[in-house]
């Protein structure tokens, strides 16, 4: 399953990113594939980026829209939720791949309290829509370290007129992001667990997903290898792991060694 997850990542990335004309020309692509949103979190002003990153759409529409609420994208991402809750973060996100590859990094691991994982609904309420709308600008956006590794970095790389345009906004945005970097060795998925809106709104749906993991108590002997296997700390045996907003249905639990875990579309889980 891992195997799966890591090709799916992969491919991911090369779906939302495959205008590699856009380095050639050290712009971005405006065609008509932007107006289409991708499922994962990828920035739209990244060279190579096909379609517009679904926070990114959502912060655009409430900040510069004039009150009109973003029913369609949020149509778009309830559909996703609905049918698989948050599979994308598990096995389409780029800036997920990210966190995944450099937590292998050998180093001391810290664990993220739980109480954190509640301040991606923060951002999501309060500076992606409150904030974006108070302000008429996409703030998210602006300071968003997957927007500054995959857009930023890039474009400031290949335009030196951008350079010269660089101030102190940017160089808060690369603190950020090294700060995060540093964060993706240390902790599993800190940025999915405690910022990300996007898997927030996700989340949401994981208790009413037609997919989702599902344990036969029978089986199961509270080994903890599904702990150990999980990118996101969570111990698929305690009641209601799988309804859980932290889950990102890896799906990595169903290596369990005794074949407690398994994929199921049933409308309950225990």
């Amino acid at each position: 399953m891992k195997t799966w997850q890591r090709i799916s990542q992969f491919a991911s990335v090369v779906l939302y990113n495959c205008y590699f004309y856009g380095f050639y020309l050290r712009s971005i692509y405006q065609g008509s594939f932007k107006l289409a949103p991708c499922p994962g979190l990828n920035c739209h002003s990244c060279p190579s980026a096909v379609f517009s990153c679904p926070i990114g759409a959502l912060q655009m529409l409430t900040a510069y829209g004039t009150y009109h609420i973003p029913f369609y994208m949020l149509g778009f991402l309830g559909m996703i939720g609905t049918a698989a809750g948050r599979l994308i973060c598990g096995w389409a996100c780029p800036f997920g791949l990210l966190q995944d590859l450099l937590n292998k990094i050998p180093s001391p691991k810290l664990h993220i309290p739980q109480i954190l994982t509640w301040l991606r609904y923060v951002i999501l309420v309060v500076v992606v829509f409150g904030v974006a709308w108070i302000t008429g600008e996409p703030w998210f956006c602006k300071l968003c370290p997957a927007g500054t590794f995959e857009a930023g970095i890039p474009l400031t790389s290949l335009n030196a007129d951008l350079r010269e345009l660089t101030g102190t906004l940017f160089s808060v945005k690369l603190g950020i992001l090294a700060a995060f970097i540093i964060l993706f060795v240390l902790c599993k998925r800190p940025f999915c667990r405690t910022i990300c809106p996007l898997g927030a709104i996700y989340g949401l749906f994981n208790k009413v997903s037609i997919l989702r993991p599902q344990v036969d108590h029978e089986k199961c002997v509270h080994c903890d290898a599904c702990l150990r296997d999980c990118p996101v700390e969570i111990k698929a045996y305690e009641k209601n792991a799988c309804l859980s907003a932290d889950c990102i249905r890896c799906y990595r639990c169903i290596k369990c060694p005794t074949g407690a875990v398994s994929i199921s579309a049933k409308s309950t889980c225990d």
